[in-house]
């Protein structure tokens, strides 16, 4: 038993600054999506991805049954979709769903992506979906990321550039 404190811990890994995505997926014709920022690429080949989705979340047991989820990496102008799907309803808002191959993704994402999971993987609270990529697509634009208790912007440092 870990003698660390889920919330210190949770604040300490807080100061990590991530991207923000949408892990979305179908089950009996009705789309579903959470926000999530537990995500990266696993390896090259095959292409495989993993998102980290907490046991008690409605997607868990979406994802075991559907077998397939749809990532959509949310620009910075997407904040609206990132509340939304974190739980935080917005009035008015019109979810910009696309059929992207065999998933649903948010269209005007910086990157979207299909694939069927390949892999479940228990870890403590969450499970480690791996999926391998069937389909991608992407473009140049500024990213929705999230550090510590918000959301912030991305700036680049170029050293050569005085």
């Amino acid at each position: 038993m870990s003698t660390i404190d889920s919330r210190e811990f949770r604040r300490c890994c807080g100061r990590f600054a991530t991207g923000v995505t949408i892990v979305t997926t179908e089950v009996d014709g009705e789309r579903h999506g959470m926000t999530a920022n537990g995500f990266m690429s696993v390896s090259l080949d095959p292409p495989l991805v993993l998102v980290s989705v907490g046991k008690k979340a409605k997607t868990h047991a979406l994802l075991t049954q559907s077998m397939s989820y749809g990532l959509s990496i949310l620009a910075e102008d997407q904040i609206n979709l990132s509340n939304h799907f974190a739980g935080q309803p917005q009035p008015d808002l019109e979810i910009p769903w696309e059929r992207f191959y065999e998933n649903w993704v948010m269209q005007g994402s910086l990157a979207k992506i299909s694939a069927k999971i390949v892999d479940a993987h228990d870890a403590g609270d969450h499970t480690l979906f791996i999926a391998e990529v069937i389909a991608l697509d992407y473009t140049d634009g500024d990213p929705l990321l999230y550090y510590y208790t918000g959301y912030s912007s991305l700036i680049l440092y170029n050293p050569s550039k005085k």
